[in-house]
């Protein structure tokens, strides 16, 4: 997935221009907060389901997987007629403001066509992997990523069809992973197929689903509402280039925090898991032992970025200015990497145990209340360099509020009761 970003704009950049990586970034907020509420319908049933299975509750588990379902596809349709209805209104809000409003409208419209789809594939993919397949839940997302770069190179390269085409490509591998999800789920794999009936609502488990869920939502909303603030930051202070700038930085974000939050996701399931069945030793060893290579994954990828800062940048675009600031950008944004899996992983860990609001506080502890803040203060007084300087203060200091409530919460888990 991380590597589909990458290349993804790299094509763009290199096929349409770097207009098309700021027009892209524009509409990222929004496609971030479809994918978002995905994703939270999904990690907070899958906090249930992990917790259900744990204690043989397979009936609770399948009408957790139906409410999913059903509410996955009413929110996100209500989505795409409101974001349809009001195009003219929340492109230019996002940033996609004079030469960029064009390209971004196109794929804004045409990525929000398969919004549901999106969605329906994070939720999906959550739910594989609270069951205990994990090679699937990779499978379902490498699907998409390889069926992006396909298509890109067919449809922008080949056909000629510039942002259409780069929407379309995004939209169509959507499309293919969820008929691999689907599959999954029909052909007898899955233990949690519900039925009509169980996706009828069931208020108690919407209820503790909205709960949890909520967290995931309140991280990706603060992400939507980051890159809001940017892009109007940027263009404000520098124009499309530095908002392209931000493009790249944006996605190489991406890439360098995915293999952390690859293990956090893979911590989750385990912990709910070994939380509902009363293994709080397991638990122990799970944060310790996902803290310590999420640390090591961090360390190794900024050594590489600080290595091939210039090179990254030129990869993206010829065009020089926005190569040269994107490379004394990615030498900054990047420098607290190696600690920011203690701050996911703290805020993981009241996910998969069901506790919604510290697990809420904690995960927009990073972005919405620390980093936020500081890029409008730092970006008055230092420009673009206060944007940059904000996101590595704000690493370090999220990590250290976490990391002190994480401690006190494994000082409070007992050793399983045997009666």
């Amino acid at each position: 997935m991380s590597l589909n970003i990458l290349v993804d704009t790299i094509f763009v950049g290199n096929w349409i221009g770097s207009i098309a990586i700021a027009a892209i970034n524009v509409v990222l907020p929004i496609s971030f907060f479809i994918a978002a509420l995905g994703m939270a319908i999904g990690i907070g049933g899958a906090s249930i389901i992990s917790r259900a299975l744990g204690a043989n509750d397979t009936a609770r588990a399948k009408r957790t997987f139906g409410n999913q379902i059903s509410l996955t596809l009413i929110i996100t349709v209500l989505c795409v007629i409101v974001g349809l209805t009001f195009l003219q209104d929340l492109v230019p809000l996002f940033g996609g403001k004079g030469a960029i409003y064009e390209p971004a409208s196109i794929y804004y419209r045409i990525v929000l066509y398969g919004a549901p789809i999106l969605a329906l594939c994070m939720m999906g993919n959550n739910v594989i992997r609270a069951e205990g397949a994990p090679k699937h839940a990779m499978i379902a997302m490498l699907i998409p990523s390889i069926g992006n770069l396909l298509l890109d190179y067919i449809l922008i390269n080949q056909l000629e069809m510039g942002m259409t085409g780069a929407a379309w490509a995004t939209t169509a591998s959507y499309c293919c992973c969820f008929l691999y999800i689907a599959w999954f789920f029909l052909s007898g794999r899955s233990e949690l197929m519900p039925s009509i009936r169980q996706l009828l609502p069931d208020w108690n488990i919407l209820k503790e689903m909205g709960g949890l869920g909520f967290v995931t939502l309140g991280r990706q909303a603060t992400t939507s509402v980051l890159y809001l603030i940017l892009n109007n930051i940027l263009l404000d202070l520098g124009g499309e280039d530095s908002v392209s700038v931000f493009g790249i930085i944006g996605r190489m974000m991406m890439f360098a925090l995915f293999p952390v939050l690859g293990v956090t996701q893979g911590f989750l399931p385990i912990a709910g898991y070994n939380y509902g069945s009363g293994q709080h030793d397991r638990v122990r060893e799970v944060i310790y032992t996902s803290i310590k290579y999420a640390c090591g994954l961090g360390v190794l990828i900024l050594v590489g970025l600080l290595a091939f800062s210039r090179n990254i940048a030129a990869i993206f675009t010829d065009n020089t200015a926005v190569v040269d600031q994107a490379t004394a950008a990615l030498n900054i944004v990047f420098l607290a990497v190696p600690i920011i899996a203690v701050q996911l992983i703290g805020a993981a860990y009241y996910q998969a145990i069901g506790k919604a609001l510290p697990a809420l506080i904690l995960t927009i502890l990073r972005t919405g209340i620390i980093l936020i803040p500081l890029l409008l203060i730092l970006s008055q007084l230092y420009g673009e360099t206060g944007v940059w300087i904000s996101f590595p203060i704000a690493d370090f200091l999220s990590t250290l509020i976490t990391g002190y409530f994480l401690y006190r919460a494994l000082n409070r888990l007992k050793d399983p009761v045997v009666s």
